[in-house]
This record gives C-alpha cells, sequence and structure tokens, in this order.
C-alpha cells in the first residue's frame, strides 16, 4: 500500500506482506539487514563494534543514527577490488558529512555530488577536486563557476542551457573541464515509479531516442571548448536485475559507436551509474560487488565487441550499496497502542523527519527490540513516529516481542542511505546526530539539531 495524504484508513489495516512470516526466535537477527559489527549480547542488547546501544542512547540521545565504520570502509573496499580497473564513485546524496567524505577518500574511492552544498562538503573535507563528478539537472552560474574554480574532475552535463553555460564559463577562464553527457536511455529498472530515472518521461539528461542526445555530444565536440570524455547513464535505483544495465548499456554503447562515425571520435569512458539494491527486509536479495562486476564487464565487453569499439574506462556510482547496509537508527518507544484487535501500534521518538521513505516510497523496513531479550510471543506490529500525521510510519509491519513496552529502544536496519540526507523538520522536530563507532570507541561525526538551531533561522 502507498502511505495516502488522508490517513492509515486508506492503508492495508489488518494485513501484512505475504513474505512476513512469524520468526522461530524474536530475539533473532537477520545478518543481511545489519551493519556487520552488530551482534546480540548474552542479556540480549544489541552491541555495535563493542559497544552496547544502551550507552549509545544514554550518552547521544535518542532517535539517533549509528553507523559502523568498519562496515561502510569494508563495502568501499569490496567494490575497490571488485572494480579494479573502474573509477568507484561514492553518490554523496545517499549521505554526505565531512568525515564519511574522509572515509570514502582514505578507501580510494571518487565522490559524486550534485549541489552546491554537496560539492562544499566535499571541499571543505579536503577530497581532491580532481576525483569528484558533478551531477545535477539545474546546476547554477554559481556553482558552475566554482566547480571550474576548483578543478572538479568530470562535470556530468545535463541540458543544451548547461552546455551553453558552461562552455561561455570555461571560455572566460581559459580552462577546458572534462565533461561526460547523461543520456536517458527508455529503459526502466523494476523499482518504485518514483525513483527509476531512466524512462523517457523525466528531467534527467538527454534523450537518446529523440536524438536529443546524440545532439549534445555533436554541439560539445563542434564547439570544441568542453573536453567530452564520455556518457554516463542511469536507470534507476534500489535494482536487483543486471537485465536494465545490459539493454541500457547496449543503447549507450550504440550511441558511442554513431559518435565515432560521424565526428571520429571514440570516447574513452562510460558511466554506467549506479542504484545497486541493498536488503532492507528478508525479501531482498542484493548481488555482491564482484558479482556485478562480473556482469557489468561481461555486458561491457560483448557490446564493444559488436560495435567494434574499444572497451571504455568503466565508472560506478554506488551510494546506498555502501551506507544504506552501514547505519541503523535507534529509538526509543513512547507509547504501544492496540487497537481493537486491528493492530498494534508501537510509537517510538522519531518518524518521517528522520525517515520520510516509508511515507514517500512505500518502502519496506525491518526492525527489533534493541535493549534486552524477550521470552513473549511474536507480535506483529507496525512502528510509528511522533508527528502529527497519520502517514508517520518507520516500519509497517513487523513482528516484535509481544511484551514490548515503554522505555524499551527500537533499532531499524538499512537506514544509512537518504534517510538523514532527507531529514526534515517536520513539526519542528530537530533532526538527530549521526555517530561513527568503531572499535570499541563512538565519535558524533553531525551533532544532534537543538530547538535553539531551529529559532535562530526564524528571525520573525
Amino acid at each position: 500500500m502507498r502511505a495516502h495524504e488522508a490517513g492509515a484508513l486508506h492503508g492495508d489495516i489488518g494485513s501484512r506482506p505475504p513474505w512476513l512470516r512469524p520468526p522461530g526466535d524474536v530475539n533473532a537477527l537477520v545478518p543481511q539487514l545489519w551493519p556487520r559489527n552488530v551482534t546480540r549480547a548474552a542479556d540480549g542488547a544489541l552491541a555495535v563494534a563493542g559497544l552496547d546501544v544502551r550507552d549509545l542512547a544514554a550518552e547521544y540521545g535518542t532517535p539517533v543514527y549509528v553507523l559502523d565504520e568498519d562496515d561502510l570502509r569494508s563495502r568501499c573496499r569490496d567494490f575497490r577490488a571488485a572494480f579494479p580497473d573502474a573509477d568507484v564513485y561514492y553518490a554523496g546524496k545517499a549521505f554526505l558529512c565531512r568525515a564519511v567524505v574522509r572515509m570514502i577518500a582514505e578507501e580510494g574511492l571518487f565522490l559524486d555530488v550534485c549541489t552546491g552544498g554537496e560539492l562544499a562538503t566535499a571541499l571543505s573535507a579536503g577530497m581532491p577536486p580532481e576525483r569528484l563528478g558533478f551531477h545535477g539537472n539545474n546546476k547554477s552560474v554559481a556553482e558552475l563557476s566554482r566547480a571550474l574554480d576548483a578543478g572538479v574532475g568530470r562535470i556530468i552535463l545535463d541540458s543544451f542551457t548547461e552546455i551553453d553555460r558552461l562552455t561561455a564559463l570555461a571560455r572566460e577562464r581559459g580552462v577546458r573541464p572534462r565533461v561526460l553527457i547523461r543520456v536517458t536511455v527508455g529503459v526502466e529498472a523494476h523499482t518504485h515509479e518514483f525513483i527509476a530515472t531512466a524512462h523517457e518521461d523525466q528531467k534527467f539528461g538527454f534523450s537518446l531516442a529523440g536524438g536529443a542526445a546524440a545532439a549534445a555530444a555533436f554541439k560539445v565536440i563542434d564547439e570544441d571548448v568542453l573536453e567530452l570524455r564520455g556518457l554516463h547513464s542511469h536507470i534507476g535505483s534500489q535494482i536487483f536485475d543486471a537485465s536494465g544495465f545490459e539493454v541500457s548499456a547496449r543503447r549507450v554503447l550504440g550511441l558511442q559507436a554513431q559518435i565515432r562515425d560521424a565526428r571520429g571520435v571514440e570516447l574513452p569512458e562510460l558511466d554506467l551509474g549506479g542504484g545497486f539494491g541493498i536488503a532492507y527486509t528478508t525479501q531482498d536479495d542484493p548481488a555482491a560487488p564482484h558479482d556485478l562486476a562480473k556482469r557489468l564487464r561481461k555486458i561491457v565487453d560483448g557490446e564493444c565487441a559488436a560495435e567494434k569499439l574499444a572497451v571504455p574506462h568503466l565508472s560506478i556510482e554506488p551510494g546506498r550499496a555502501i551506507v544504506g547496509p552501514a547505519v541503523f537508527t535507534l529509538y526509543e518507544v513512547g507509547t504501544v497502542k492496540d487497537v481493537d484487535g486491528i493492530r498494534t501500534y508501537v510509537s517510538v521518538d522519531g518518524g518521517m523527519s528522520d525517515n520520510i521513505r516509508t511515507a514517500l516510497y512505500d518502502a519496506s523496513y525491518s526492525a527489533t527490540v534493541a535493549n534486552r531479550a524477550s521470552t513473549a510471543e511474536p507480535l506483529l506490529a507496525r512502528v510509528v513516529g511522533k508527528h502529527c500525521e497519520s502517514g508517520d510510519i518507520v516500519v509497517k509491519d513487523e513482528f516484535l516481542p509481544a511484551d514490548v513496552q515503554p522505555g524499551d529502544l527500537v533499532a531499524v536496519p538499512g537506514t544509512g542511505a537518504y534517510c538523514r540526507s532527507m531529514a526534515s523538520n517536520y513539526n519542528h522536530v530537530p533532526r538527530p546526530p549521526v555517530v561513527a563507532v568503531r572499535d570499541g570507541r563512538a565519535r558524533l561525526i553531525v551533532r544532534r539539531e537543538t530547538e535553539d538551531d531551529l529559532l535562530a533561522l526564524d528571525v520573525g
């Protein structure tokens, strides 16, 4: 069901998804859903990298995003090892702060930014500008100017207006920035309608079918101010099926051949984007990076052979696949309410202001009681937030112990991607902090907002 703005009566009252089964042990953790260093101790409390979540809650409060730093770093290394001859760009929109910029830089990744604010964060954290890619469908003159002055490594062109804008700025400065053209290849990945980004009716990129992509490439080549390095394609998010990448690669490499035949230029680079899925629930089965690499390389090699093209230097852009599984959100239960035997609502001290994805995308999550073990029977519950909104749902359906009670801690895994990035101050709720844990030590990397922060912006 989709969260309906008219309220929960428009939802699936009394039902549960068919894949969700009562667990044999309500305390058991499903390993693929959690950061690699999360365990349940003998007394039943969760620990991350050796730290008890009860201690984290006591020190930093709840809600709090908890980042397993070694998990994130190991996922960076997994992608680097799987794609040794490619550039792996971390998609900063998934979650970005200066500490994460430093982590991914230290692990040898590149970084994809898409706004002036993300660019500022990357530069302030010391990311080498030549390892940055700058996305966005409406980059301003100020943003493009800053990218040129900083020496950003790749600017991904998204419109004819942007080509003209960047060309004029480059001429003024006497520089020759390296650019890619974002191609809309007409492939709709098997994903939610609102996060599928490669079908024709969308705001991103140049249409392949309509000829705009070829025209954009010819314009950049003929004007000879910008250095066209290659083409870029991104087909969606939370993708598990490689068939979409196969169709996309075939079409974009067909355009590469068309450019070669028309202008005698064989572009040396190809960026296949990101969108690799992660496990939010037991129904999700993401591919390992080395499996992705094997399949993508086979696709590209085959299509290049068919088009008689040299194999271009590849780039990919995992974001969610790196940070998503590395983070869980820790909440405290405030109330437990049984509604006439229809549903039990477990209300926590956060909600749609720290995770809008359930309401926005009908996203599914899992949860567990984190501060203790329980011998109670499993209870089908809905974890909801504290906001004045019927659609304020964190976890639509989950089996929690029947004795879940106020004061319990509830942990929701898989919240590293887009939760803090899309967080808001709805109902004037300050946004939670982000705490990184490693080797038994915790450090604050994004502090909790305060009411003073909210009032500081209110100049009335």
